[in-house]
């Protein structure tokens, strides 16, 4: 049998600002292959680290899985940059009933704890960042996931002038699965892969996505995926940030492995922030591009393999 789980790391915190246990099961949704925070036994780990999220209701919500996780008088470290949460990580442990120490160190705030033997406020912060439905999305959702309680502005102007595709293809960062149910609405699509980094997006998809005709996935688009191969389309909005920080390789990342699972004459349809330079990287890697729509900030592209 396995050990015995006793300590938990979530998300990868700068290795110069904490020490880490050897034995920490990684439980970060977006580090794929991770381990559920949220099946931890309550009040059976001696320790968790957290690089806290910078979302109020996901961060409350991580904080009070780990501390419910912890036995009393088990030790929590929490940190966030000052700017993404780190300056009110001592507030919000002072208000489950801990006594933090608080430092600062190289932009960021690093809160210490002894889970104390009673809980304060743990039941709300665990309403709060659990899974929903919302009504004007008509979907199930999740606090922490991209755009959980909205209709992004880019998917929309995409869904405006996405035409009905045909045969088999891919929706590559899929996060609620709004995109895959247009393109599903459409009985000339034979299948659809739904790829996301973030498992609370696939949990999610997977409840909203009700079709026999979708595979949805858990996985890191940086590497290969063995499903992304002779597509006849592709459909994103890819991400911009990684970590809160923008990094623009990582959409062109996107743009490179919708190009490597197309077959020769498959269609990629990307919607993008209007400021992000996509089109050299389209230009070099698909045989004709066209802009469809630009509106709001936003732009969308047709491109042809």
């Amino acid at each position: 049998m396995p050990a015995p789980i006793t300590a938990i790391l979530y998300g990868q915190p700068p290795a110069e600002l904490i020490d880490m246990p050897a034995d920490a099961v990684q439980v970060s949704p977006l580090i794929p292959g991770s381990a559920r925070l949220e099946d931890a036994v309550p009040e059976s780990l001696d320790a968790a680290i957290l690089l806290a999220p910078p979302g109020t209701l996901e961060r409350r919500y991580a904080l009070a899985l780990a501390l419910q996780a912890l036995r009393p008088g088990g030790r929590l470290v929490a940190l966030a940059p000052k700017d993404r949460g780190g300056s009110r990580l001592a507030k919000e442990l002072a208000g489950f009933g801990c006594a933090p120490a608080d430092e600062a160190r190289r932009h960021h705030r690093i809160c210490s704890v002894a889970r104390p033997e009673h809980l304060a406020g743990i039941a709300p912060a665990l309403a709060d960042g659990a899974p929903r439905h919302v009504d004007n999305l008509a979907l199930c959702t999740q606090p922490g996931i991209f755009s959980w309680d909205r209709l992004d502005p880019g998917s929309a102007l995409l869904l405006s002038v996405l035409p009905p595709l045909a045969g088999r293809g891919a929706d590559l960062g899929c996060g609620l699965g709004i995109l895959a149910r247009a393109v599903l609405a459409t009985p000339s699509v034979t299948g659809l892969t739904l790829i996301d980094i973030d498992r609370r997006a696939v949990e999610m998809a997977r409840r909203n996505v009700a079709d026999a005709r979708a595979t949805i996935a858990w996985a890191d688009l940086r590497a290969p995926h063995p499903d992304l191969a002779r597509l006849d389309f592709v459909v994103m909005n890819p991400p911009f940030h990684d970590g809160g920080a923008e990094d623009r390789a990582l959409g062109q990342g996107f743009v490179a492995r919708a190009a490597e699972a197309l077959r020769p004459g498959g269609t990629l349809w990307l919607t993008a922030n209007a400021h992000l330079p996509y089109e050299r990287v389209l230009a070099e890697r698909f045989s004709a591009v066209t802009q469809r729509a630009a509106e709001g900030g936003y732009k969308v592209y047709e491109a042809r393999r």
